[in-house]
Protein backbone atom coordinates (compact mmCIF):
# COMPACT_ATOMS: atom_id res chain seq x y z
CA UNK A 1 0.00 0.00 0.00
CA UNK A 2 1.17 3.31 -0.42
CA UNK A 3 -0.03 5.53 1.50
CA UNK A 4 0.68 9.77 2.85
CA UNK A 5 0.98 10.15 6.20
CA UNK A 6 0.55 13.68 7.82
CA UNK A 7 1.95 14.64 11.01
CA UNK A 8 0.62 17.38 12.63
CA UNK A 9 2.68 19.48 15.83
CA UNK A 10 5.06 17.53 17.95
CA UNK A 11 8.83 17.61 17.48
CA UNK A 12 8.34 17.81 13.43
CA UNK A 13 12.46 18.12 13.64
CA UNK A 14 12.95 14.81 15.39
CA UNK A 15 10.70 13.16 13.72
CA UNK A 16 12.35 13.84 10.03
CA UNK A 17 15.50 12.82 11.05
CA UNK A 18 14.52 9.83 12.78
CA UNK A 19 12.94 8.74 9.63
CA UNK A 20 15.89 10.18 7.18
CA UNK A 21 18.55 8.53 9.39
CA UNK A 22 16.19 4.87 8.82
CA UNK A 23 15.41 5.51 5.25
CA UNK A 24 19.51 6.15 4.92
CA UNK A 25 20.28 2.82 6.76
CA UNK A 26 17.54 1.23 4.55
CA UNK A 27 18.93 2.23 1.35
CA UNK A 28 22.50 1.17 1.99
CA UNK A 29 20.77 -2.25 2.55
CA UNK A 30 19.79 -2.02 -0.80
CA UNK A 31 16.29 -1.84 0.02
CA UNK A 32 13.51 -0.26 -2.26
CA UNK A 33 11.04 2.09 -0.75
CA UNK A 34 8.72 4.95 -1.41
CA UNK A 35 7.10 6.94 1.36
CA UNK A 36 5.39 10.40 1.17
CA UNK A 37 5.28 12.73 4.37
CA UNK A 38 3.97 16.19 5.37
CA UNK A 39 4.67 17.81 8.27
CA UNK A 40 2.35 20.72 9.49
CA UNK A 41 3.48 22.75 12.68
CA UNK A 42 -0.27 22.89 14.06
CA UNK A 43 -3.95 22.22 13.34
CA UNK A 44 -4.20 25.65 11.58
CA UNK A 45 -1.34 25.08 9.05
CA UNK A 46 -3.10 21.70 7.94
CA UNK A 47 -6.67 23.12 7.55
CA UNK A 48 -5.36 25.76 5.70
CA UNK A 49 -4.21 22.99 3.31
CA UNK A 50 -6.67 20.20 3.53
CA UNK A 51 -10.05 22.30 3.29
CA UNK A 52 -13.46 20.84 2.95
CA UNK A 53 -13.10 21.14 -0.66
CA UNK A 54 -9.77 20.02 -1.19
CA UNK A 55 -10.56 17.24 0.45
CA UNK A 56 -13.74 16.24 -1.56
CA UNK A 57 -11.21 16.69 -5.00
CA UNK A 58 -8.83 14.62 -3.26
CA UNK A 59 -11.59 11.91 -3.30
CA UNK A 60 -12.80 12.54 -6.54
CA UNK A 61 -9.42 12.27 -7.98
CA UNK A 62 -8.38 9.34 -5.78
CA UNK A 63 -11.93 7.88 -7.64
CA UNK A 64 -11.69 8.85 -10.88
CA UNK A 65 -9.86 9.25 -14.17
CA UNK A 66 -9.12 13.34 -14.38
CA UNK A 67 -7.93 14.15 -17.92
CA UNK A 68 -8.14 17.95 -16.80
CA UNK A 69 -8.35 21.08 -14.49
CA UNK A 70 -11.40 22.05 -16.47
CA UNK A 71 -13.19 19.01 -16.27
CA UNK A 72 -12.71 18.21 -12.64
CA UNK A 73 -13.98 21.63 -12.00
CA UNK A 74 -16.98 20.57 -14.28
CA UNK A 75 -17.87 16.98 -12.46
CA UNK A 76 -17.00 19.00 -9.04
CA UNK A 77 -19.40 21.76 -9.99
CA UNK A 78 -17.54 24.50 -8.92
CA UNK A 79 -15.71 27.52 -10.84
CA UNK A 80 -12.91 26.41 -13.17
CA UNK A 81 -10.34 28.89 -11.23
CA UNK A 82 -10.99 27.80 -7.59
CA UNK A 83 -10.42 24.31 -8.91
CA UNK A 84 -7.38 25.48 -10.35
CA UNK A 85 -6.37 26.90 -6.86
CA UNK A 86 -6.69 24.13 -5.23
CA UNK A 87 -4.89 21.62 -7.34
CA UNK A 88 -2.01 24.12 -7.23
CA UNK A 89 -2.14 24.03 -3.40
CA UNK A 90 -2.66 19.93 -3.16
CA UNK A 91 0.17 19.51 -5.83
CA UNK A 92 2.29 22.06 -3.74
CA UNK A 93 2.04 20.22 -0.60
CA UNK A 94 2.72 16.89 -2.81
CA UNK A 95 -1.20 15.95 -2.92
CA UNK A 96 -1.40 15.96 -6.19
CA UNK A 97 0.59 15.40 -9.28
CA UNK A 98 -0.58 17.10 -12.49
CA UNK A 99 1.04 16.34 -16.32
CA UNK A 100 -0.36 16.53 -19.70
CA UNK A 101 -2.87 13.69 -19.21
CA UNK A 102 -4.89 14.85 -15.87
CA UNK A 103 -4.79 15.49 -12.09
CA UNK A 104 -3.01 12.43 -10.24
CA UNK A 105 -3.41 11.22 -6.79
CA UNK A 106 -0.91 8.37 -6.31
CA UNK A 107 -1.57 6.99 -2.99
CA UNK A 108 -4.07 4.69 -1.83
CA UNK A 109 -5.00 6.08 2.06
CA UNK A 110 -3.84 9.62 4.21
CA UNK A 111 -2.77 8.59 7.70
CA UNK A 112 -2.47 11.58 9.69
CA UNK A 113 -0.90 11.07 13.31
CA UNK A 114 -1.32 14.60 15.60
CA UNK A 115 0.26 15.45 18.44
CA UNK A 116 -1.21 17.16 21.64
Amino acid sequence: MNDVKVTVGGAIEGEAARRFVDAWHRAERGDSFHERYLAFESWEALVRVLTVKRMELLRYVRRHNVTSIRALAKALGRDYSNVHADVQALAAAGLLDTTDGGVHADYDAIETKIAI
